[in-house]
């Protein structure tokens, strides 16, 4: 291993020869099957890119440059290329060297991955990024030809295209596999395509075409078509083409030159290319090449051949071998006087509204509006915040957001995934993306919350708009499981606002803070309460809202208001009733919680969500930790006020659904006394004793 022990870092490739890099490729394929035959691990997709990871270093300057790896299992080579040979044989050990890139591991490792198909969208927030910027780091992805054909992937490419970001994609195709080869005819048309003269000339043949008189568009059309007809005939890549990414290849994966000159001249071109690379799974290991489905990892069979290796260069084993509509929002732009913005009835629903009766009263904008409003007055002094959506720019408001700042809004169409995951790449660019997405859509992009955004610990806000009851959509569209799904990620904190007012002052802060962010708020108008400044609130804080003796009401959300009407209902028959306004479902503010719980005889908590798992569950955890510690807490009954959790809400109006379930003033009430009722307790003073005030914060 006199080549592979000598290396520094990634710059060093750039000073050997060909047959120095040959014989570093199996110093690599040496180490990787030595140390995975004692620590296990994902074998054969790592030594299949030897070759791939050390020509894309050789060319780029990581860290500045950024190599994402999709999946990451493949990702062995690279790591012993960027300074962790001397720690590999910790591979997958307590405290040792992770099976996949890690941030915490090193400056070369873009994103923690792990599971496939994310690579291409990260890559693609990252581009982007830079461009927002105008800098010039180069972006590149390796992606398998297994987890191109993931739904994420796909969404990312349409959008890739679509855009036309600039960024090289290494499909490693091992063989699985996707196309044949189709001789050299497909290789001398990859060159010419790769080709600066090719560049210029197309251009410049399109422009010259189009300025013939009458028959020009026809003319250039038709020459379009033909030009498309010969790539379809001669190359398997044109479902790439047609999505507007220039397709190159088939490439053999494990000749050094021929990877070299191919992704050097990829990158010069300023549009997405996709380089189909060939190569062999389980290359230089004979047992790995045979059976590649049982040497894929992390569970491998006996390994005892373990230090064969063998034809790592070119003459060995291996085989040569929804679109942004631009549309501007229905109503004004910005705000109506200082807080208040302008009422969209477009916003009210994904469908066409009613229209309103000549005598109905006037609502006050729903909580959509503030927030699309207040959005772009932030964006308009922190150039760094951008909006995605996923296909519903006006029903999320961001059409406001859209119209002001173009170039710093992304519709990718019906694809919450890729939405989800392209802007933790965003905010691994430097960004500061916000995703607006309704709570029952984005439950599509669980895995990529978890996976994406929370476990890299991305400052991703996710604008959870229609959280609660929808209504007359029914059961597919009621948002009422994401809370409980978002309270066990590690790293997300969860806010929602008491009125459209904090609304305001939530979203600045989640802008302030350093960590992914999802603040729910409902379909509801506001409460129409007077505007005021935003300001930053401290995270995992809430506040009370007014002091009570015998019954604490804990809410989440505007249920709260319905809190306080039910908490005068009870007081009008002898109950003394508090209430906290809780902003955070996680972190939960537990000092100002227990301190008015300790004492009372019952406390409520509010929620319209799901029970199971939700923020009554938070408050009920924290309650019996203290119960153990604190025999003042052991009398305390708890009851969770939220949405059943064994059986789906039905159609109706909002106001009928919360009727039916008991979630407006009058249920909350209702549901209070009876649980009093079971306990047993009593009104313990007469009814004329004064209603407590509700405090402003």
């Amino acid at each position: 291993m006199t080549i592979l022990s000598e290396l520094h870092g990634p710059a060093d490739l750039r000073g050997l020869d060909d047959a120095q890099l040959e014989q570093l490729a199996e110093d690599i394929r040496e180490v990787i099957i030595s140390t995975v035959a004692t620590t296990g691990g994902h074998l054969g997709s790592s030594l299949g890119v030897v070759e791939v990871a050390i020509t894309l270093h050789r060319l780029l300057e990581s860290p500045r440059d950024r190599i994402v790896w999709d999946t990451g299992h493949q990702a062995y080579p690279h790591k012993l290329l960027t300074g962790r040979l001397a720690r590999f044989g910790t591979l997958r050990q307590l405290d040792g060297v992770g099976g996949f890139p890690r941030r915490s591991e090193s400056p070369h490792d873009v994103f923690d991955g792990g599971h496939a198909g994310t690579g291409l969208s990260i890559a693609q927030g990252l581009a982007e990024a830079r461009d927002l910027r105008h800098s010039f780091e180069r972006i590149a992805v390796v992606v398998g030809d297994a987890a191109l054909m993931s739904g994420l992937s796909l969404e990312a490419l349409n959008d890739i295209g679509h855009r036309g970001t600039q960024m090289l994609i290494v499909l490693n195709d091992n063989e699985m596999s996707i196309s044949p080869t189709v001789g050299a005819f497909s290789k001398y048309l990859s060159q010419i395509k790769l080709s600066p003269a090719w560049q210029q000339s197309r251009t410049a043949y399109d422009r010259a075409i189009e300025r013939l008189p009458v028959v020009g568009e026809t003319a250039l059309e038709l020459s379009r078509r033909f030009r498309k007809s010969v790539v379809n005939f001669a190359q398997p890549g044109q479902l790439f083409e047609d999505l507007g990414i220039t397709y190159i290849g088939v490439v053999p994966g494990h000749d050094l030159q021929a990877l070299e000159r191919t992704f050097a001249q990829a990158l010069e071109l300023r549009e997405p290319v996709i380089v189909h690379v060939r190569t062999q799974k389980g290359r230089g290991y004979r047992p790995a090449e045979t059976d590649q489905i049982g040497f894929h990892g992390a569970a491998l069979p006996p390994m005892t051949d373990a230090y064969e290796v063998h034809g790592s260069g070119s003459n060995g084993a291996g085989v040569n071998g929804h679109v942004a509509n631009g549309q501007t929002a229905a109503g004004t732009n910005g705000a109506n006087g200082a807080g208040r913005p302008s009422h969209d009835p477009g916003m009210a629903d994904d469908a066409t509204p009613a229209a309103p009766r000549p005598d109905a009263p006037r609502k006050s904008p729903n909580y959509t509006a503030y927030f699309s409003a207040e959005l772009v007055e932030l964006a308009r002094t922190d150039r760094r915040i951008v909006a995605i959506t996923a296909g519903m720019p006006t029903g999320t408001g961001l059409n406001r957001f859209q119209a002001e700042f173009p170039d710093r809004f992304f519709d990718v169409g019906i694809a919450e995934q890729h939405a989800v995951a392209l802007a933790t790449g965003l905010a691994m660019g430097g960004e500061r993306p916000v995703v607006a997405i309704y709570s029952t859509f984005l439950q599509r992009a669980f895995d990529q919350t978890v996976h994406d955004a929370c476990q890299n610990d991305q400052p991703v806000v996710l604008a959870v708009d229609r959280s609660g009851l929808v209504g007359e959509d029914g059961t597919s569209h009621q948002g009422m499981f994401t809370l409980p799904a978002q309270r066990q990620i590690p790293h997300l904190v969860i806010a929602s606002p008491k009125d459209e007012q904090e609304l305001r002052s939530l979203l600045h802060t989640a802008f302030a803070q350093d960590h992914p962010f999802a603040l729910h708020y409902p379909r509801d108008p506001g409460f129409d309460v007077p505007p005021v400044a935003p300001t930053i609130l401290p995270v995992g804080r809430g506040e009370t809202l007014r002091a009570g003796a015998d019954i604490l009401f804990v809410g989440f959300g505007p249920i709260i208001a319905r809190g306080i009407e039910a908490a005068d209902a009870l007081a009008a028959e002898g109950w003394s009733v508090g209430a906290i306004n809780a902003r955070f479902a996680k972190p939960l503010d537990r000092e100002l919680i227990l301190g008015a719980a300790r004492g009372k005889r019952l406390v409520v908590t509010l929620e319209e969500s799901v029970v199971t798992g939700g923020f009554g569950s938070a408050v009920l955890e924290v309650l019996e930790e203290a119960r153990l510690a604190d025999p003042a807490y052991r009398d305390v009954a708890l009851k969770i006020v939220g949405i059943p959790g064994d059986r789906f809400v039905d159609h109706g109006s909002v106001a009928d659904l919360r009727e039916l379930i008991r979630l407006d003033a009058d249920g909350i009430a209702a549901q209070v006394r009876e649980t009093l009722a079971t306990l047993g307790l009593t009104a313990p003073v007469p009814v004329d004793r004064p209603t407590p005030v509700i405090r402003e914060a």
